[in-house]
């Protein structure tokens, strides 16, 4: 697998210039794409590649926090709690696609939606914060401003939380409670690969967003449509 070092770019005319920002953007964007599908690994396999200069290297910038062995404590801190609560829930049954639809109309009509899910949450906003932070390093990294990378890592930590959060849903309400059980290690094995290859071939960060945003439009059609019949048949 190639590995781009993007260092070597920067003397080079406007036209690979453009290319090497192409390189930073898609490995930011991937990075912060697979942190949001599951906020905490995708970052600790960045700061472990950073150590080893491994297609990307924080060191020399203002994020070379995230390579330190502090920060990837933390980080792994917050998987071992995220992982102690997800098993605190999981005994919890997901609700049926029909209670799903009589939560919404009933918000709709100015009722009480069901419960916020407190863990998802704060999966969504750790993985929002640490998507912003990598895609700034990544920029960093190529000698760009890299606080351009913390609203489009927010943006794109974002885009994958939905799709993921989506696509994992409906597995979840499809499949038995033991299997059910192991959608969190598919998850966390999918942003790996996710964060792995926007590192190596940061291409591939831009194809996963595009991915992101096709899953996300398609769930949405697919609720909208069930909605709409759930109406109907009322």
């Amino acid at each position: 697998m190639v590995v781009y070092r993007h260092d070597a770019l920067r003397s080079l005319p406007t036209a690979l210039q453009a290319i090497s920002l192409f390189l930073d953007i898609g490995q930011g964007a991937g990075l912060a794409g697979a942190t949001g599908v599951r906020p905490f690994l995708p970052p600790l396999l960045a700061g472990v590649f950073a150590r080893g200069d491994v297609g990307v290297d924080f060191e020399g910038t203002g994020y070379a926090f995230l390579e330190t062995p502090a920060f990837l404590a933390a980080v792994l801190a917050l998987a071992v709690v995220a992982y102690a609560a997800g098993r605190a829930r999981r005994g919890e049954e997901p609700p049926s696609e029909q209670d799903a639809g009589a939560a919404q109309a009933a918000a709709g009509r100015g009722g009480r939606a069901s419960a916020t899910d407190s863990v998802g949450l704060a999966l969504a906003l750790a993985g929002g914060a640490l998507g912003a932070l990598l895609f700034a390093g990544s920029l960093a990294d190529g000698g760009y401003a890299g606080w351009l990378g913390l609203v489009a890592g927010a943006a794109c930590a974002a885009l994958g939380y939905a799709s993921g959060a989506a696509l994992f849903g409906r597995a979840r309400r499809r499949l038995d409670a033991s299997a059910a059980a192991l959608l969190p290690v598919w998850a966390d094995a999918a942003a790996l690969v996710l964060a792995a290859s926007a590192i190596l071939f940061p291409p591939l960060g831009v194809l996963s967003l595009v991915g992101f945003a096709w899953i996300a439009i398609a769930m949405r059609r697919e609720r909208s449509r069930k909605f709409e019949g759930l109406r109907i048949l009322r």
